[in-house]
């Protein structure tokens, strides 16, 4: 993935940085709430359920191979139907009311394959409408659990209005709402930061004879640590108490997670202990949190102490795993950074981050016997070479004045398929700084036009935390925040137009 940074927060010159990252999947704010179980697939995997149901064995009777084939034929035509609807609500334009109306009805199956369909389209607007086409064709269906499992969904996509709709419709056809019902409402409400529409609900449930339980608190609290209102948190677990629902590990665990996001280190630990006491169910996503609300705030001791509880239990994304690495050069542990290296690869892999975290561990304290063993593992492993790695190691033949091999790296960057950054022109260039005769090198990427692409940064940021920016970047820096916005706009910046840039600054001087 891509992202365009700047060298510093002010320093506006946009540069290409590429590292993998994990995006966090959308969680749904339902913390325990059972709804019916759905399957969860897109277009093509709505086409690809469809395919016929291995056929059932034989009768172990050895009887009529009738009925068996009838069943076949029975399937193979459903699910052709069912494939056809699909594809037609497909169709760009497609209206599902017009293709019901042409179907003339559809079976419970159809009619649900329609809805998935509807949902993973982003066209959950259309839902209510098939829905209340759809029942008024066979009055049977006007019944708790088929509103309950629209509701829900509504609820699901935040569409909390048309989830009212269906509720009062469901109430005009004397129907009973349930618990579940209302807690899908009122935590869409609470989702969308509407808290007065929750707490409006809330108490209605209370009025018709409905006790929320935790479930219902719950999903206020997840609300409540979304928008950063952590008063109303506390509040909200008074009421739990008043109302005789007190909290159990769910919710907990919960407020373990919602202060770690909100860097409330003291509550959170607070709720920890009482966890511990009570002992109950410390969930590994609890840990992970408090591990993360550590690593933000720098706390070293206690960062460790619950990463030595997580690191066999569950694995961490990429971005945690970077915190640590941060703290840990923070506080010059750099012997971590192998360790947290070989703890990524038992986990997740042999992965760039994993070699970068080892290699960095190494050049840090400018191990030249350290570097060359995770090398020779990596041609072992037949590991791709990139501009992380090739940094690391000239940084550290930099920093030992080695400019023997760091020629010979420089050198082979071609034959490693790596492409120099904007790191490696600046590492080059402090080396040059200090007495390396860097003309050859210099010459040999003007002709081959390296000099001349658009300026990137795709050296892993760890790299620069734990060695800084260098002379060369830091002018680079200096000198084009200096410049009008008008200039930094004007043009498209290449390694040569920052080179030409430092040079005439370093004249002047």
């Amino acid at each position: 993935m891509e992202n365009a940074i700047t060298l510093n927060l002010d320093c506006k010159i946009t540069l290409r940085w590429q590292f993998p990252l994990n995006n966090s999947n959308k969680k749904s704010i339902f913390i325990k709430t059972q709804f019916p179980k759905r399957t969860r697939h897109c277009c093509s995997c709505c086409l690809s359920s469809l395919r016929p149901s291995p056929p059932p064995p034989p009768p172990p009777d050895g009887g009529s191979s009738r009925t068996h084939t009838t069943l076949l034929v029975e399937a193979y035509h459903h699910h052709r139907k069912l494939r056809a609807l699909i594809e037609k609500l497909e169709k760009e334009g497609s209206c599902p009311l017009q293709i019901l109306r042409d179907d003339g009805d559809w079976t419970k199956n159809d009619f649900w394959a329609a809805i998935r369909f509807l949902k993973h389209a982003s066209r959950s607007n259309e839902i209510l409408q098939v829905f209340q086409m759809w029942k008024n064709i066979e009055k049977s269906r006007i019944n708790e659990l088929n509103y309950e499992k629209i509701i829900g969904l509504l609820c699901e996509e935040t569409m909390a209005e048309a989830a009212v709709t269906a509720l009062q419709e469901m109430e005009d056809y004397g129907l009973r709402s349930s618990l579940q019902i209302y807690n899908s409402i009122i935590h869409a409400y609470a989702e969308n930061g509407k808290f007065d529409d929750a707490m409006f609900f809330l108490n209605e449930m209370k009025e018709i004879g409905l006790e929320p339980e935790t479930d219902t608190y719950d999903g206020l609290i997840k609300a409540y640590g979304k928008y950063k209102m952590y008063d109303e948190i506390s509040t909200c677990l008074k009421m739990m108490e008043s109302n005789g629902c007190p909290p159990d590990h769910f919710t907990y665990n919960l407020l373990i997670r919602e202060y770690s996001r909100g860097g409330l280190l003291q509550k959170m630990e607070r709720v920890h202990r009482i966890v511990i006491s009570k002992q109950m169910n410390l969930q590994s996503s609890s840990l992970v949190a408090m591990l993360e609300a550590y690593a933000n705030f720098g706390i070293l001791d206690k960062m460790e102490k619950v990463y030595r509880k997580v690191v066999n239990s569950t694995s961490l994304k990429e971005d945690i795993i970077r915190k640590l690495a941060k703290v840990y050069i923070k506080n010059y542990m750099f012997s971590r950074l192998d360790h947290l290296g070989i703890d990524l690869s038992s986990r997740t892999g042999r992965t760039g981050l994993a070699w970068c975290l080892r290699l960095l561990s190494h050049a840090c304290v400018l191990s030249r016997k350290g570097m060359d063993s995770v090398i020779q593992e990596m041609d072992e492993a037949k590991a791709s070479w990139n501009v992380t790695m090739v940094n690391i190691i000239l940084l550290a033949y930099l920093k030992m004045k080695d400019f023997k091999h760091l020629r010979i790296l420089l050198s082979q960057l071609q034959s490693h398929r790596v492409r120099p950054d904007i790191t490696t022109i600046g590492i080059l260039f402090d080396a040059i700084e200090s007495g390396f005769d860097g003309t050859e090198i210099l010459e040999t990427w003007r002709k081959m036009g390296l000099l001349y692409r658009a300026v990137e940064l795709n050296t892993d940021p760890l790299v620069l935390a734990a060695f800084g920016k260098g002379h060369f970047l830091r002018d680079c820096e200096a000198i084009f925040t200096s410049l009008e916005p008008e200039d930094r706009d004007k043009k498209r910046w290449a390694y040569q137009n920052l080179i030409d840039l430092v040079t005439k600054y370093k004249a002047k001087q």
